[in-house]
C-alpha cells in the first residue's frame, strides 16, 4: 500500500508514491514531474525510482484532449504498470492556504472546495491550481480518498501577537491576519532536527529558500514567528515575489492610475530577484553573471535573510540552530556564507570547507567547532510530510 503526494501548479505537476510499512511512510519509491501544462503546451513527465536512472518522456495529448487530463493518464498508467505493487491508498494534495478554517488536513468534500476557493485571492499563484489539481484526480481516480494538506498549519501556534495586524479590528475577526506558509517544509525540517539535534527543542531559525522564500523561528518545535502573513507576498524577497513592501507604494501607484491586475502582476511576477535584476529570478543564473544589477540582487537578497532572521531571533529570545532548506538554500553555499558571516554577532561561525561540501544530497551540519550556534542544511520532503499527514488522517 502506498499514499501519492502530489503538488500541482500552474504548468507543472510534482509527484511521489511513498510506500505504506507498519504504519509508518516509507522513503520515497519514485518521485517525478510532469512540466509543460500549460494550455497547448507538451507535458513531459520525468521520474526517478529508487535506485535506478531517471526516466523522462512526452506524454501524448489527443486532439481536443486537456493537456492536465492527459498527463494524469500518463501517471496512472505508470502507477499501474511499474508500480503495481503498491496500491495507492490515498492522494495527498500540498494546498497552500487553509485559511481560518482548517488547522490540519482535511478529506476533501464538496463543501471543502469551496470554502478553499475562497481563498483563491490570498495566493493568486498556487491556489487555483492546488484545487484544480485536486478536481482533476478526483475525477481520475475517483475511488480514492483526495487529502488536502495544508502550508499554513504547522503556524496554528502562533499567538495573537504574531497574528494580528494593528488595523480595525473589524477586518481582524473578518479574517484579515497573518497565517503563515511553507508550513509542510517547515514540519518536516523540525522532525528531521528533532531526531538528530538535541539542542532542536530550544531556539530554531529555519530558511526556506527558493523561488518562494520565507523564515520560521519555533521553540520546542511549535512555530513562534514566520516572515509570511496574511499571503504568500510578505517577509523576504522571493524570485518574482516583492516581499515585504510599504503599503503606501501600493497607494502610490494606485494614485498613478494602476489598477488590481497590474498591481498583482508586479507584486507577483515581476519583483523579487527578476525585477531587482532585470535578468532572472533563477539565482544560478544570476551567480553566473556578470553584471553589477545580477550581484546587486544577490546581495540584497541575502541582506533580506539576514534581517528577517535577526527578527525573528528577537522573538524567541535568542538562537540555538539555524537551518537552511528549500533550492536555494540547500544548493546556494555563497548565500549561506553571507548570512553566516553577517550574523556572527549572534555566534554564529560557518565553516567554508564544511559548507562548501553541502549540496542538497544529504542533511550535513556546516557550522564551525567553535560556532556558539549550531547551522544545518536540511533538504526538504513536503511530499513525505502530505503523506504522513494523509496516512494519520485515514
Amino acid at each position: 500500500m502506498s499514499i501519492l503526494s502530489v503538488n500541482a501548479g500552474s504548468s507543472s505537476l510534482k509527484f511521489a508514491l511513498y510506500p505504506i510499512h507498519g504504519g509508518e511512510i516509507g522513503d520515497a519509491e519514485v518521485t517525478g514531474n510532469i512540466e509543460g501544462l500549460e494550455p497547448s503546451g507538451q507535458p513531459r513527465i520525468s521520474f526517478c525510482a529508487t535506485g535506478q536512472a531517471k526516466e523522462s518522456a512526452d506524454v501524448a495529448v489527443q486532439p481536443a484532449q486537456d493537456v492536465f487530463d492527459a498527463a494524469l493518464n500518463t501517471l496512472k498508467a505508470l502507477l499501474a504498470t511499474r508500480f503495481a505493487h503498491l496500491q495507492v491508498q490515498a492522494i495527498a494534495h500540498r494546498v497552500v492556504h487553509g485559511g481560518a478554517y482548517y488547522s490540519n488536513s482535511v478529506r476533501v468534500t464538496p463543501e471543502v472546495m469551496s470554502q478553499l476557493a475562497t481563498l483563491n485571492a490570498l495566493a493568486p499563484l498556487h491556489q487555483p491550481h492546488n484545487l484544480a489539481g485536486i478536481t482533476a484526480f478526483a475525477e481520475s481516480f475517483p475511488d480514492v480518498p483526495q487529502v488536502a494538506c495544508f502550508d499554513t498549519a504547522f503556524h496554528r501556534t502562533l499567538s495573537p501577537l504574531e497574528t494580528t495586524f494593528a488595523i480595525d479590528k473589524k477586518l481582524t475577526e473578518q479574517g484579515v491576519r497573518r497565517y503563515g506558509f511553507h508550513g509542510l517544509s517547515y514540519q518536516y525540517v523540525s522532525q528531521v532536527l528533532k531526531h538528530e539535534v538535541p539542542r532542536a527543542s530550544g531556539r530554531v531559525v529555519m530558511a526556506h529558500l527558493g523561488n518562494g522564500a520565507s523564515v520560521c523561528a519555533t521553540t520546542g518545535h511549535q512555530s513562534r514567528a514566520t516572515t509570511m502573513g496574511f499571503s504568500a507576498l510578505d517577509g523576504l524577497m522571493m524570485g518574482t515575489r516583492s516581499g515585504a513592501l510599504d503599503p503606501g507604494v501600493l497607494l502610490y501607484l494606485m494614485e498613478q492610475g494602476w489598477d488590481h491586475d497590474q498591481i498583482q502582476k508586479l507584486l507577483y511576477k515581476q519583483s523579487g530577484l527578476l525585477g531587482v535584476s532585470g535578468e532572472s529570478a533563477d539565482m544560478r543564473t544570476l551567480r553566473a553573471s556578470k553584471s553589477e544589477t545580477a550581484r546587486f540582487a544577490t546581495d540584497l537578497f541575502a541582506h533580506r535573510v539576514v534581517r528577517e532572521v535577526g527578527a525573528l531571533s528577537a522573538c524567541i529570545g535568542g538562537l540555538d540552530v539555524l537551518a537552511f532548506t528549500g533550492g536555494i538554500g540547500e544548493h546556494d553555499a555563497v548565500l549561506r556564507q553571507q548570512v553566516g558571516d553577517a550574523l556572527a554577532y549572534l555566534g554564529v561561525q560557518v565553516d567554508a570547507t564544511r559548507n562548501a561540501k553541502a549540496s542538497g544530497d544529504g542533511m550535513i551540519s556546516i557550522h564551525a567547532d567553535n560556532s556558539a550556534i549550531e547551522v544545518w542544511v536540511v533538504p526538504t520532503d513536503e511530499g513525505r510530510v502530505a503523506a504522513q499527514d494523509a496516512l494519520a488522517f485515514l
